[in-house]
């Protein structure tokens, strides 16, 4: 059971998606104008994930390696597909709020990047853990991100006002610029106080899956650094 809690809590903190590999910041930046879009946005993306990392783990030992990836944009597109669909037949508002984004979810890196380097390695078991666990990272990465962007820039949080009557909102953060800036003071603060970040080019002897080390950042890198990580642990 303690492998299951690890994939669980790895993707809450040791290896979150947004704030420590930095991935899928298309949706970060663009949607996170409140912290309800944050909600719709994590959660659709974590219900595509978890879907297919189960269906990829189960199918695994069947699919050939050389055509592995029209297989995945498949199952995943799939899935998409059917989020979509729920959406527009259940949340109306949240589908119009997230818009062209939801389709997008097809090439968010998050996904490809657990199906690939772990679903397609691991039984399904581990591999619904680990798309929990990234998902919800990826959703609470969203929702403080959505929240501090709202809080700032409109005086809410979901909607209830929250600063005084007397507070004069920021619209820029509620704003293309804002979500810039957030990230960027959010990135700085992890390399000054040496937290573990893609970002953080110090990081060399990083536990994280890419190495950390972005300024040195090459494919054959990560998929080395990937396997003798995964190695590691099953020793």
């Amino acid at each position: 059971m303690n492998k299951y809690v690890e994939r669980l809590t790895n993707g809450l903190f040791k290896e979150n998606p947004t704030f420590v590999l930095m991935l899928g910041m298309c949706p970060t930046l663009a949607v996170t104008t409140s912290a309800m879009n944050g909600v719709g946005m994590g959660l659709s993306t974590a219900v595509v994930l978890v879907a297919s990392n189960v269906i990829i783990a189960a199918l695994r030992k069947f699919i050939p390696n050389t055509v592995r990836m029209p297989y995945f944009i498949v199952v995943v597109a799939s899935m998409v597909t059917i989020v979509q669909l729920l959406l527009q037949a259940y949340l109306p508002s949240v589908n119009e709020a997230l818009g062209i984004y939801i389709p997008l979810i097809v090439v968010n890196c998050i996904i490809f990047g657990r199906v690939e380097a772990y679903a397609a390695k691991n039984k399904v078991g581990l591999s619904l853990f680990d798309g929990i666990g990234m998902g919800l990272g990826f959703t609470i990465a969203l929702i403080l991100i959505g929240s501090f962007r709202e809080l700032l820039g409109a005086g809410t949080i979901f909607g209830i006002q929250v600063m005084p009557e007397s507070f004069e909102p920021i619209s820029m953060f509620i704003k293309p610029p804002g979500a810039f800036l957030v990230l960027a003071v959010l990135t700085a603060l992890q390399n000054k106080f040496k937290l573990p970040s893609a970002t953080n080019g110090s990081a060399k002897t990083s536990a994280l899956a890419c190495g950390g080390d972005c300024a040195n950042c090459s494919g054959e890198t990560y998929a080395t650094n990937h396997e003798a990580n995964i190695d590691r642990k099953e020793d």
